[in-house]
Parts: C-alpha cells; sequence; structure tokens
C-alpha cells in the first residue's frame, strides 16, 4: 500500500498476531484441557498471562505515539491495553481475567487493524 511503512506494518500485525494469540490462550487453552489435561496446565498460567501482556506493550506505545494516529484508534489500543493489564496484574478481578482477556485483546486488535488501515489512506 502506498503510505504504509514497514514499521507500520510490522508494528501492527505483530500487535495483531498477539492478541489473537492472547484470544486463542483464554478461549481455546480451556476447551483443550477437557481432552488434554496438559493444555489445562498452560490454560491456567499466570506467567503466560502476563507475559502476553507485557508483550504487546511496546507495540501498543509504538502505536499510540504514531503521527497517523486518531483518537478512537487511541483510545481502543489504550482501553485495550488496560483491560488486558487488569485481568493479568489486579488480582482481584481474578474471576473476570478471561472476560477482561478477551475484551482487552479485541479492543486491541481493532485499534491496530483500524490504525494500519488508517495508514494506506494519503496524508493531508
Amino acid at each position: 500500500m502506498a503510505g504504509r511503512s514497514p514499521g507500520t506494518t510490522v508494528v501492527d500485525g505483530s500487535a495483531i498476531v498477539l492478541s489473537s494469540l492472547c484470544l486463542i490462550h483464554c478461549l481455546a487453552l480451556p476447551l483443550l484441557s477437557a481432552v488434554l489435561p496438559i493444555a489445562g496446565v498452560w490454560a491456567e498460567a499466570e506467567w503466560l498471562h502476563r507475559a502476553f501482556v507485557l508483550a504487546a506493550i511496546p507495540f501498543s506505545l509504538i502505536g499510540l505515539s504514531s503521527k497517523r494516529l486518531t483518537v478512537p484508534i487511541g483510545i481502543l489500543i489504550a482501553s485495550g491495553i488496560g483491560f488486558l493489564l487488569l485481568g493479568a496484574f489486579v488480582e482481584s478481578l481474578h474471576d473476570y481475567e478471561t472476560q477482561l482477556t478477551v475484551i482487552g485483546a479485541l479492543l486491541l486488535a481493532s485499534g491496530h487493524a483500524l490504525r494500519w488501515s488508517n495508514a494506506s489512506l494519503p496524508s493531508k
């Protein structure tokens, strides 16, 4: 695409992949644990949840620092990271961890997908 830089593609593409992995981890591993008990160990691994969130933060910060960032996209990205942080690090919200993570991953992926598509628009 004409206006899209390779950096935008890498940052937003990586953020979308990480968000997708997060969703798969939250939604598929608990289902797999019924069939494969070892998947249950991975589904409940707190360190893995936190690692996904910590890996997503640099991509999100880069996305938030973009010159082509619009307010709605910034809100999606920041809210997504916020929900992921709440789900992974706030122990009192443990019962809502899956819901918070799914909402956060969807918001984050949506924000990066929109930023990615906006990068192909001509500059004003």
